[in-house]
């Protein structure tokens, strides 16, 4: 992996692992899109790592004000990815990554996310006023983002607005959510990578997902509230379309 290829994915990750345009799609696409061999385990424990440095400083001040009732909400939230995780952990590595697949759960998603958006344009409700059925529902549309193409924040926002959270709260529950998920994963990972592994480029992938996650959780929260999902569910359109095209190349 080159330095190059490092920054390229780092930024990749940064910017879609908290917009809906699933971020495990990205990766996956990315080498056949620009033709470089597929960067293995070590760089996506950097690129998850950095996301998770984001999103833990961008919501520092959350983190050390949750009371106790919004800290069992978020580990029940949770609880189904987990699971499904654990279960999945081998199809969602291998099956669910063929690009064919990742291509039709970017457009077929989109549909769910208008919906959801359309739906929920109006609603107001906070999650932390949220009841555990609600935000465990949350929690399994969390599940379904193992298959590259749903996306994390898509689904868990679609989900939160159906059930009449409004946009901002969705968007902070979504993100809330992943930290543990992200946290998890990178840390199940990282125990396979040895001191050879921390190499430049893995270091490099890991600031620049840092650097641009920060950066897209606040701009895409300070958007959502009157942009809603739209854009990116059309972006998600034309990615999934180029990705059939090119396949069919």
């Amino acid at each position: 992996m080159t330095y190059a290829q490092a920054a390229l994915l780092g930024a990749i990750q940064g910017l879609t692992e908290f917009l809906p345009v699933s971020s495990s799609a990205h990766l996956a696409l990315a080498p056949r899109f620009f033709n470089f061999p597929d960067p293995g385990l070590t760089v996506d424990v950097a690129l998850h790592l950095g996301t998770l440095l984001a999103v833990l400083v961008y919501y520092r001040k959350v983190w050390l004000n949750l009371e106790a009732r919004t800290i069992a909400l978020l580990a029940l939230a949770t609880l189904p990815a987990v699971v499904a995780g654990l279960l999945l952990e081998r199809a969602a590595e291998d099956l669910f990554r063929d690009p064919s697949r990742i291509a039709v759960c970017l457009i077929a998603f989109s549909g769910v996310m208008l919906w959801a958006d359309r739906r929920g344009e109006a609603a107001l409700g906070k999650w932390r006023e949220a009841g555990p059925r609600a935000v465990l529902l949350v929690g399994c549309a969390q599940a379904l983002a193992l298959m590259p193409g749903v996306s994390r924040s898509g689904a868990t926002m679609s989900a939160a607005l159906l059930l009449g959270l409004g946009r901002g709260e969705a968007a902070e529950l979504s993100f809330l959510m992943a930290t543990p998920i992200v946290a998890g994963a990178a840390i199940l990972k990282l125990r396979h990578l040895g001191a050879a592994d921390l190499t430049g480029p893995f270091w490099l992938g890991l600031a620049v997902s840092a650097v641009v996650g920060f950066a897209a959780v606040g701009a895409f929260i300070r958007f959502l509230p009157k942009g809603g999902l739209k854009p990116y569910a059309a972006y998600r359109v034309a990615l999934g379309l180029a990705a059939l095209l090119l396949l069919a190349r």
